[in-house]
């Protein structure tokens, strides 16, 4: 078994034409997040966590923002992405856990729906915490949103807590 983290942070954008996207789900009425793709911190911390686990780089070198044909792109397809390559290296996620930072959103109400979205695409669990910087820094002035991601992978056919996988 093998254990990745990952983390991604985007400051709040005055566009009005982005949306806020967190986790696969639309937050109407928020703030977006400035970025190349949707923004969606959480997909984006997770990718990391997943291609870490498997030692396969970051989102950074396989999905840069320099290129063209990822502008705009649904953070929840590059995960899905991610997803390929790390079952492609004959690896599967056990499960996966997320703390978001933000003073805005609130999550909980979404929450469900984040982690079913999530637990969707990795094709296992994914917790989901939302909490507060309480005030302190550029997330407590709201002037952002962070992620950080664990996920836990394993490689296939190896043994699982003495049983087989």
């Amino acid at each position: 078994m093998r254990i990745g983290q990952g983390f991604d942070i985007h400051p709040m954008s005055d566009d009005p034409g982005r949306k806020l996207i967190l986790g696969g789900v639309y937050f109407p009425g928020e703030r977006a997040l400035v970025g190349h793709s949707d923004s969606d911190v959480i997909a984006h911390a997770l990718t990391d966590a997943i291609l870490g686990a498997a030692g396969l780089g970051d989102i950074g070198e396989l999905y840069p923002d320099t290129d063209a044909a990822l502008h705009n792109a649904d953070s929840m397809m590059i995960l899905a992405d991610a997803l390929e390559r790390v079952h492609g290296a004959g690896y599967r996620v056990v499960n996966a856990d997320c703390t978001v930072i933000c003073e805005v959103p609130k999550l909980a109400p979404r929450k469900s729906e984040i982690r079913d979205n999530l637990s969707r695409v990795l094709q296992a669990p994914c917790n989901i915490k939302g909490k507060r910087a309480e005030g302190l820094g550029a997330l407590g002035r709201r002037e952002g949103i962070a992620c950080m991601a664990v996920a836990l992978i394993r490689h296939n056919g190896e043994e699982f807590f003495g049983g087989s996988a």
